[in-house]
């Protein structure tokens, strides 16, 4: 049983799991969308809410601590610039996951991760 078991393990170690979420999170808040798989998306989605929550207290604590995520300078400061200033009001909900249909060769299922627009 997987009672009150949060980590989605994704069928690897986890320094490759690791290494995989930090790579979707940050080709994420560089593109802005992300098409993967349905559980990568769910976990993606988690790491990056996180992410962005730490950043909008926008000092150095933060920014050191979104560093540790984010392996890209481009879009260390795209966080800082472009995502702390549109959801710094907004309490969470940052990331919005629309299904889209199975993948060709093996039928997964499929996901897009996207921004949600702030009021």
């Amino acid at each position: 049983m997987r009672h009150r078991k949060k980590i989605k393990k994704l069928a690897r170690p986890t320094d490759q799991r690791m290494a995989l979420l930090k790579n979707q999170v940050t080709n994420l808040f560089l593109h802005g969308k992300l098409t993967t798989t349905e559980a990568k998306a769910k976990a993606t989605k988690r790491m990056a809410e996180k992410t962005l929550t730490t950043a909008r207290k926008n000092d150095l604590s933060a920014k050191r601590r979104v560093r540790r995520v984010i392996n890209n300078k481009e879009a260390f400061k795209k966080i800082f610039s472009e995502y702390v200033p549109k959801y710094a009001t907004r309490p969470g909900g940052y990331i919005s996951i629309v299904k889209l249909p199975p993948r060709r060769g093996d039928a997964a299922d499929m996901a897009m991760l996207t921004f949600v627009d702030s009021e």
